[in-house]
């Protein structure tokens, strides 16, 4: 890792920030998603390719705390929620990347445990020196295991074999092959592995034989709503780059007198869109979270906020730091301004996790199904009387109208209009959190209006095209 990263990452987890949401039997602290959210966007502003380890890790703890045996939860668990240890994702490999049931990574079984093989890539934080040990989450295939994803399975695999006390011992059958040249994201390690260069990688079942979807979605949901964060926090970063910039940078004259570019008409125009793009996204992130914080009882409504999370938040970062590159101008394309970091590490995020694509076609042809169809009247019911008194009920209509006629087509035709359907949702979603927010602090109210009036007409124009498609 580069110069400093060990030091803030042994500060990081002395400080008990990698725990937080965690119960406090494995050394967590039990706070809510919601906290979680609010601290690590604030993570993702300073620094989102450091993130990025712990963001994993957390995903890993998932994992084991819903699908792990009481020996591993005993072994592994509260190391990862401490941090000492942390956790990656094998997932994707060379022939086979969205298309999860293409892998070809065996396992083979010996006694208690398997033995894998095989070859993994985009492997973040696959290797590093920052902790003791790395847990790798690694899919595979039984040799009996039926076609495509049916067919996977999940395996612990860890870098180092625990001892008979709990600690690393020796090195197991695995190795990174490399690390990837990237467009962004410079200080996260983006690595190669192979598995089983000799005897085999030694690894341990998560869950069931032949169930590792299940299990691999429970980690992939929780990274889909925290990538949506990582956007959020680096929006902000961006826009406040671009508004320190912009308040004070002397160019041109308004009536005679020299100004600052914030207050000619069109920067101040692009400020406050990405002031009231970021509004929006952190309503996102923060509602999904507090829905996954009620349980049961949020389950459903998590599950729809997921993919507006991932896909809605994650694009809207990189419009936000292609905006606090424009305001800079210049400045903002020289990598001495600073703003062009960002906009390359914005650029990952709508395509790691399931691209924005997949996350529109969740929406359509899965969520929008949850409880036979009626999850989404439910809310919408539920939004009418804010959208009657803010004035935003013809747009809620409009979501209505094109809700009913997306579910009145089969699965198997929605997939041209998904990523617009997402658009609208969203787009509709964001214009009531922003009216939420006026209403319960009136300074808010013209980020609101601004919203409703520059932002939300593009957003209800996929009605239209969505109309245009099923209903030519």
């Amino acid at each position: 890792m580069p110069s400093g990263y060990k030091e803030a990452y042994r500060q990081f987890i002395e400080g008990g920030w990698n725990g937080l949401p965690f119960p406090e039997h494995a050394g967590g602290q039990a706070l809510p998603w919601a906290v979680n959210a609010a601290i690590t966007e604030i993570w993702n502003s300073a620094n989102m390719a450091f993130q990025l380890c712990p963001l994993l890790t957390q995903a890993a703890i998932e994992a084991l705390l819903h699908h792990g045996t009481e020996e591993q939860q005993a072994i592994y668990l509260e190391k990862l929620v401490r941090g000492i240890w942390t956790g990656a994702m094998c997932l994707t490999e060379p022939q086979a990347g969205s298309d999860v049931g293409a892998l070809r990574t065996r396992a083979e079984r010996q006694g208690d445990h398997y033995r894998i093989f095989g070859d993994k890539v985009y492997v973040t934080f696959g290797d590093h020196d920052m902790a003791e040990n790395i847990v790798l989450l690694v899919l595979a295939r039984l040799p009996d295991a039926p076609p495509g994803t049916r067919g996977i399975s999940l395996f612990l695999v860890p870098k180092l074999l625990p001892d008979e006390n709990g600690e690393p011992g020796r090195r197991n059958d695995l190795r990174c092959t490399g690390t990837e040249s990237k467009l962004g994201i410079h200080a996260s390690p983006t690595c190669a592995v192979t598995f089983g260069d000799n005897e085999g990688a030694t690894g341990y079942l998560i869950g069931v034989e032949h169930g590792g979807m299940r299990c691999m979605f429970t980690m992939m949901n929780n990274c889909r709503i925290a990538v949506g964060i990582e956007g959020l926090g680096l929006a902000e970063r961006a826009y406040l780059a671009a508004r320190a910039y912009a308040n004070d940078r002397v160019q041109g004259q308004i009536e005679g007198r020299a100004v600052v570019i914030a207050e000619h008409s069109d920067v101040a125009r692009m400020l406050t869109t990405m002031e009231a793009q970021i509004a929006a996204m952190r309503a996102f992130c923060y509602v999904a979270c507090a829905a996954v914080d009620r349980g049961k009882d949020g389950a459903d409504r998590a599950a729809l906020l997921t993919p507006l999370v991932k896909a809605w938040c994650t694009d809207r970062a990189c419009d936000v730091a292609s905006t606090a590159i424009q305001v800079m101008g210049g400045m903002g394309y020289i990598e001495a301004g600073g703003v062009a970091q960002y906009y390359r590490d914005a650029r990952i995020l709508p395509i790691y996790e399931g691209t924005n694509g997949i996350q529109a076609l969740d929406l359509v042809g899965r969520k929008l199904d949850i409880e036979g169809g009626r999850l989404p009247w439910t809310l919408f019911d539920e939004w009418r009387e804010e959208a009657d008194a803010s004035g935003i009920a013809a747009a809620l209509g409009a979501l209505e109208k094109t809700t009913r006629l997306v579910q009145s087509h089969p699965i198997g035709d929605r997939g041209d209009i998904a990523v617009p359907y997402l658009d609208l949702f969203a787009g509709v979603l964001a214009a009531l959190f922003l009216a939420r927010g006026g209403a319960a602090d009136p300074s808010r109210l013209p980020l609101s209006t601004f919203y409703n009036q520059r932002l939300l007409p593009k957003a209800l124009a996929e009605a239209e095209v969505i109309s245009s498609v099923l209903s030519p």
